[in-house]
């Protein structure tokens, strides 16, 4: 069940929005996988606008259990826990073979590793392309699961991020995998004053 696949936008036929330590998270998903996943905002309410803008009216849905699995993976990982979501199948027919070929490079990464936009499209097979790698990456329909995060700008810079909140919002979840971007802190403030 896991794989990206190509072709024809899929309908999702369900949805489930849920809360975590560190926000509401959407998602929803078709009969092959996970076709939208919505990152951490502050309420319900904004989740399902973003939710309906993006895929419009969404059945509830029985819930598989691979997305029962998927909604405690995502909890656990808002507290800081190692998270492995590359078992989870996604569905992106539709997408171009470029953006699949970035987003099952990108995937590979574990846990609190990352890379720039240059060398993920060298990866890719793309060399040479970071600025369109960095747009297909803004274009991801499922982060966390394809961790569009994980990846810097060159010389160890944030980057930009398409989540509500941009860089900060990638810089926190970073965070919760042990990542720090961005120079050190001020020696004060390693004492906490």
């Amino acid at each position: 069940m896991n794989g990206i696949a190509g072709k024809i936008r899929p309908a999702a036929i369900g949805h489930a929005i849920f809360t975590t330590a560190i926000g509401f998270v959407g998602l929803a998903w078709s009969d092959r996988g996970l076709t939208r996943l919505c990152l951490p905002q502050a309420s319900r309410e904004a989740v399902e606008r973003r939710m309906f803008r993006l895929e419009g009216s969404i059945p509830a849905g029985k819930r598989p259990q691979w997305v029962l699995e998927l909604i405690d993976a995502i909890q656990a990982y808002a507290t800081g826990e190692p998270v492995d979501f590359r078992r989870f199948p996604v569905d992106l027919r539709g997408i171009d073979a470029f953006s699949l070929a970035v987003y099952e490079t990108a995937r590979t990464l574990a846990f609190g590793e990352v890379t720039t936009y240059g060398e993920l499209a060298k990866r890719a097979g793309h060399p040479g392309l970071a600025r369109e790698t960095g747009a297909a990456l803004g274009a991801n329909p499922v982060p966390l699961v394809i961790p569009c995060h994980r990846i810097l700008a060159a010389g160890g810079k944030i980057g930009g991020f398409s989540a509500p909140g941009g860089a900060a919002t990638k810089e926190r979840i970073l965070a919760l995998e042990g990542v720090r971007v961005g120079p050190p802190p001020s020696a004060q403030a390693s004492f906490g004053f």
